[in-house]
């Protein structure tokens, strides 16, 4: 008998039962990143977010689990369905509170329904559809889920899909040259001269992992990051006792570029390693320098990935501007299961819609790639 259970924290589930559940690839499945959200004060009730985790057990092992949150609002998921609530409430209709299953304030590709198998993992999906309509919920979302996830989830949950940028070194690239060289001239040039402008206002970087930081290296990441989202006038939600819990906990995982100008750190980049990807969040600079911004968040982290051996870097969501830097189009993807069968029917058509023009604007991005045509392939670019 598979028996479902909701979970109000996640220190309610044996770090060890919970990681068995997952291959450990991408880092923010583990136990410790997510306990550690809840822990270290990154998840506030007053922000909307209440931890909510669906749990499958058969014979009392734990065969299947969601990191799920009771959300108040859409702060802090980047699948934006501010429309849908919107249309709830002209129609006198209460959206929120919804159940999301994903990683807070993490636009990253991964298992969202962890489970030891494909018979588990569809349970899982049912038990969640079964809480909220018990519970009379709006809704349920699985963001940024990968493909084992979608095909667990019958019909009734409606497919989104969005663009990301993302590198990957499929030509197998040894060196930041190698790389360099793949791109046509102007946009090798480009790179170059941004890469020059960093080295001539004699800036110095530093990659460290978490158990090579300093305290102090970690006091000026988040000053960092509180500084970009004081100057966007967004709320932080990562605190420093989090970071040292990282740095700690999962040692090898955290990745911290940090640029040093005249002797003190002047900006910095928060990166999470999984097995063969780099995922960048999160940047901050307490001054202007040209070409910083491209270097601590994109050059170094591609010349961590060589230097490395990973095959993929994912330096997060949005931004065109990346395609000129050698991230290219992705498609990123999402379920929405809709309570209101009226609202749901609507909904489809929507996302049907929205899919088709997210598919032919990801066509359009991927010809304004920087890398050479196979054609071209002979030539100096």
């Amino acid at each position: 008998m598979l028996e479902a259970r909701v979970h109000g924290a996640l220190s309610e589930i044996d770090p060890a039962d919970w990681d068995a559940l997952h291959d450990g690839v991408n880092p923010f499945l583990s136990h410790a990143f997510l306990s550690g959200m809840e822990t270290f004060g990154c998840l506030r009730g007053e922000w909307g977010w209440t931890p909510h985790h669906v749990a499958i057990r058969e014979g009392g092992m734990l065969v299947a689990a969601a990191p799920g949150y009771l959300k108040e609002n859409s702060h802090g998921e980047f699948v934006f369905d501010h429309a849908w609530a919107h249309a709830y409430a002209r129609h006198g209709r209460e959206y929120f509170p919804k159940w999301l299953g994903a990683v807070p304030y993490t636009p990253v590709t991964g298992p969202r329904l962890l489970a030891r198998d494909h018979v588990a993992r569809s349970a899982l999906g049912a038990a969640i559809v079964a809480d909220a309509v018990k519970s009379g919920r709006s809704s349920a979302h699985l963001n940024f889920h990968d493909a084992r996830d979608a095909a667990a989830l019958d019909g009734s949950w409606i497919s989104r899909a969005d663009v990301q940028y993302h590198w990957r070194n499929d030509a197998g690239w040894t060196d930041f040259d190698a790389f360099l060289a793949a791109m046509d001239h102007k946009h090798r040039k480009n790179i170059r001269q941004e890469r020059n402008r960093v080295r001539a206002a004699g800036v110095v970087f530093r990659v460290l992992h978490g158990n090579e930081a300093s305290d102090d290296d970690l006091s000026a990441m988040h000053r960092f990051y509180l500084q970009t989202f004081a100057e966007y006038g967004n709320s932080p939600a990562l605190t420093l006792p989090f970071l040292r819990h990282l740095a700690t906990a999962m040692p090898r995982s955290l990745v911290l570029v940090l640029a040093d100008h005249q002797g003190a750190p002047v900006a910095g980049a928060l990166c999470l390693r999984g097995t063969d990807t780099l995922y960048g969040r999160y940047w901050g600079a307490l001054g202007q320098l040209p070409g910083l911004h491209f270097e601590t968040c994109y050059y170094q982290g591609i010349e961590y990935c060589l230097r490395e051996g990973l095959r993929a870097f994912e330096p997060g969501a949005q931004g065109v501007h990346k395609i000129a830097r050698g991230f290219l189009p992705t498609l990123v993807h999402s379920r929405h299961w809709i309570a209101d069968t009226e609202f749901a029917a609507a909904l489809r058509a929507w996302c049907a819609d929205e899919a088709a023009a997210v598919a032919q604007q990801a066509r359009a991005l991927a010809e304004r790639s920087p890398f050479r045509s196979p054609e071209d392939a002979g030539g100096t670019g």
